[in-house]
């Protein structure tokens, strides 16, 4: 598979299609293979790549390792400089959310346009969110310390339960489990990130031209992320995507893959 060097690491990535760019970041325990869906659909149109994360599949975890927002955001922008293509479109979903909105705020000139699907995190004060709130991150350290364990399915099943309510793992399609199972690990490096908020300041920030896309079956916390940044973001769009949970490019693809590309056509 190809990759590209960035600060001594070689960051891996599936590709369909030619003509300007359009990256993909994945969520917690996922990697390239998260948006299969929209591979064949996006390529038809753009340069489509998905990327791993460091340490992601197919790369590993190691105890030290860096897996941090701040270490993929930089990977992020690094892997767009080497691509040495000009500025692209950036998709990210969930903590890949989180990332892209990152890059958006700090290199403001690597990107065409953003879309954001149900961008994970927490809210500060100045969005409406409660002080030293991190439900998240606990939910999060319980899961680590079952996977540290050896139980790698009791510590998914409690990732999938944060983000799509009770029974959620039994409801992910079997490909999506062993992209889990791979990438289970990366939750160790993970806990402890230290998060920053979603701010005010941040969201006002970000003038690139932004879709937010929001499953319509989602839980109310990631609606409530949704609802504050399109407050403050001059620049929005705002589309819920029916039959869609927080796996929302899985749950339906054929709508999620046509609201993307609608944006983007219009920018």
């Amino acid at each position: 598979m190809p990759s590209l060097e960035v600060d001594g690491y070689p960051v891996s990535y599936a590709e369909a299609g030619s003509g300007a760019p359009l990256l993909m970041i994945h969520g917690t325990l996922g990697d390239q293979r998260s948006f299969g869906p929209q591979m064949a659909a996006f390529g038809a149109k753009y340069h489509a790549m998905s990327l791993s994360m460091r340490h992601a599949w197919p790369g590993t975890w190691e105890e030290g390792g860096n897996f941090t927002i701040d270490r993929h955001v930089a990977d992020v922008a690094g892997f767009i400089k080497a691509l040495g293509a000009g500025p692209v479109y950036l998709l990210g979903h969930s903590r890949g959310g989180h990332i892209a909105f990152r890059v958006a705020e700090r290199h403001p000139e690597l990107i065409k346009a953003l879309i954001l699907a149900e961008p994970g995190g927490e809210l500060d004060e100045s969005l409406g969110g409660a002080p030293a709130s991190s439900q998240q991150a606990a939910g999060f350290s319980a899961a680590a310390r079952k996977i540290g364990a050896g139980d790698i399915d009791g510590g998914l099943i409690v990732v999938a339960e944060q983000s799509g309510g009770p029974g959620a793992w039994d409801k992910r399609p079997e490909e999506k489990k062993v992209i889990g199972r791979d990438n289970a690990r990366t939750l160790l490096g993970q806990m402890n990130e230290q998060r920053k908020p979603y701010s005010r300041a941040a969201a006002e920030a970000i003038r690139i031209p932004t879709l937010l896309l929001g499953g319509a079956d989602s839980r109310p916390n990631f609606a409530k992320i949704i609802d504050a940044l399109i407050r403050f973001m001059p620049d929005t769009q705002r589309v819920t995507v029916p039959k869609a949970t927080h796996g929302l490019n899985y749950d339906n693809p054929e709508f999620f893959n046509k609201a993307v590309l609608d944006f983007l056509a219009a920018h």
